[in-house]
């Protein structure tokens, strides 16, 4: 212990000596009683850079780490062990609405935060809207005689909607959030995608901007939060540095689709990504290398595929096709287990989502030609009882919250409704 300290000492004296402070290196030899015959040297200014370099790249495996491995709450599907599982999440047709929000034209496009707190919804008008589901949650269990007596001042602090964006000139295609920053990513048929740091009331306009060469269709945040991945009008599959802004894509043009990019999406562990086409397939990627590893040839019948969403546990992929099919498929085998049948008959004409519930006890999908939502058990593809949307024009877009039973349907009608079921609790 004492040879380390004296060390030290003299890795000090050096450093000053080296540095010029010739009389507080010998004011320090003397107070520390340490021999005087250390040559000037900068070795201590070296040690601590590659300390400190060392110090920082592990705090940023720490960090990135961390962020891969935020997971929702709950089991998730997992069909290897849990088919006899008893559901106790609430089917759809429970839900109820609690708030609309209007925009000036329809609407086609929603996300959710990580977090469940906060949706987002973008559409025709190039408007998008951020909206706080408390406070979603907080207006329609408010009694009416109270919110009319509210002032401006409290309705606006109590708004459910927090803020509008305006920096699109063409209609909103795709909408996601950051995994831990208060970042929205937005898409267009203007040909860019931009940034939104919505942390400020003020903003308006997005702090920056990705400018492409096709319409954008779809875009998914890395869970790091460090890479977005940009599916457009082109069929190749773009995959940005959201620093750098860096464009990279795959080195073997045989990896690409052949049509235009429907959907894409990231695993939650961040290994693969998947992405869907007008072509018909769906195609799986490797998280690192970026390169396709796998395609689910004609994997609706040769219909346009309209969406990719995987399971929580990364083990599975549920799609949605223009045959009116939803489908699970094992991405370990490649082949698809459950096909989710009874949401309309024929081909659809617009594109939609299917998507899992919180918990992912229920498979989601809206059936075109009624606006009802369809309810199946994950499982076992059990067919649960209807609920009417509401809505008077189709349904282009649903999503459901991470982390509680709500959702949000987006329509051509220029709603948007966001849906809930509340708990006795509540």
């Amino acid at each position: 212990m004492y040879r380390n300290r004296e060390q030290m000492y003299r890795l000090v004296i050096s450093q000053l000596l080296y540095d010029g402070y010739d009389s507080l290196a010998v004011n320090l030899g003397k107070a520390v009683n340490t021999s005087l015959d250390c040559p000037p040297s900068d070795k201590l200014m070296r040690i601590t850079k590659l300390g400190l370099e060392a110090d920082s790249e592990r705090e940023e495996k720490n960090d990135i780490a961390s962020r891969v491995d935020l997971v929702a709450p709950g089991t998730g599907i997992d069909l290897e062990f849990d088919t006899d599982v008893q559901t106790i999440a609430p089917e759809a047709a429970l839900y109820e609405t609690c708030y609309v929000t209007a925009h000036k034209g329809p609407c086609r496009a929603a996300a959710w935060s990580r977090d469940g707190q906060l949706v987002a919804t973008g559409s025709e008008d190039a408007s998008i809207k951020v909206l706080d589901v408390e406070r979603m949650l907080a207006k329609s269990a408010t009694p009416a005689a109270i919110l009319a007596s509210e002032t401006a001042q409290q309705n606006m602090e109590n708004h459910p909607v927090i803020r509008t964006l305006y920096d699109h000139i063409e209609e909103v295609t795709a909408l996601d959030f950051h995994p831990s920053q208060q970042i929205l990513a937005s898409g267009s048929k203007d040909y860019t995608v931009k940034f939104f740091d919505y942390s400020k009331p003020s903003v308006k306009r997005a702090s920056r901007s990705i400018q492409e060469t096709e319409l954008v269709r779809c875009l998914s945040f890395h869970p790091s939060g460090d890479f977005i991945l940009v599916g457009t009008q082109h069929p190749t599959l773009r995959l940005y540095d959201v620093n750098t802004s860096q464009c990279f894509v795959s080195c073997n043009p045989k990896d690409q689709h052949s049509g235009p990019i429907t959907a894409v999406q990231y695993c939650p562990n961040a290994n693969l990504y998947a992405s869907c086409s007008k072509d018909g397939d769906i195609k799986m990627w490797d998280g690192v290398s970026n390169r396709c590893i796998n395609t689910f040839s004609k994997a609706h019948g040769g219909n346009e595929v309209c969406s990719v969403t995987f399971s929580r546990n990364s083990k599975y992929v549920l799609s949605s096709g223009k045959d009116s099919l939803i489908k699970l498929w094992e991405i370990s085998t490649n082949r698809c287990l459950i096909t989710y049948t009874g949401a309309g008959s024929g081909k659809q004409n617009h594109r939609t989502q299917a998507v899992f519930n919180h918990t992912e006890d229920y498979v989601l999908f809206p059936d075109e030609k009624t606006t009802s939502l369809c309810c199946w058990d994950s499982r076992n593809a059990e067919r649960q009882k209807l609920l009417s949307l509401g809505h008077n024009n189709v349904v282009r877009c649903m999503v459901h919250s991470p982390t509680s039973p709500g959702f949000i349907t987006c329509s051509d009608d220029f709603r948007a409704r966001f849906w809930y079921r509340r708990s006795d609790s509540d």
